[in-house]
């Protein structure tokens, strides 16, 4: 049994900043992937950022150079700061949770979700 919920969207001006938090809890295999998705009306969720719990990281090229992701694994807590914002960040953002167990199957968990808004 795996939840995760996000915290800190909102509204926000053209070229300000946002920090969304996700923390999850339950049984989570400590080799895994921890990411940041979005869905804008309209359109496919997309990645935004993801990091392993290995250290390594991945961002979408729309958000490179302005968006950090950061997770703390005693936690297990992912975070993205998100600077520099555009009105085309605007979505609902979803963290998520990956992995491959002892027994090779894969488990996928999602949390509910928070809303970015970003004005002109």
């Amino acid at each position: 049994q795996v939840q995760l919920v996000e915290s800190g969207g909102g509204f926000v001006q053209a070229g300000g900043s946002l920090r969304l938090s996700c923390a999850a809890s339950g049984s989570i295999f400590s080799r895994n992937v921890m990411g940041w998705y979005r869905q804008a009306p309209g359109k496919q969720r997309e990645l935004v950022a993801a990091c392993t719990s290995w250290g390594s990281t991945n961002y979408a090229d729309s958000v490179k150079g302005r968006f950090t992701i950061s997770r703390d694994n005693a936690k297990n807590t992912v975070y993205l700061q998100m600077n520099s914002l555009k009105p085309e960040d605007t979505a609902v953002y979803y963290c998520n949770v990956d992995w491959v167990d002892d027994t090779e199957r894969y488990r996928n968990y999602w949390g509910q979700g928070t809303q970015v808004t970003v004005s002109s």
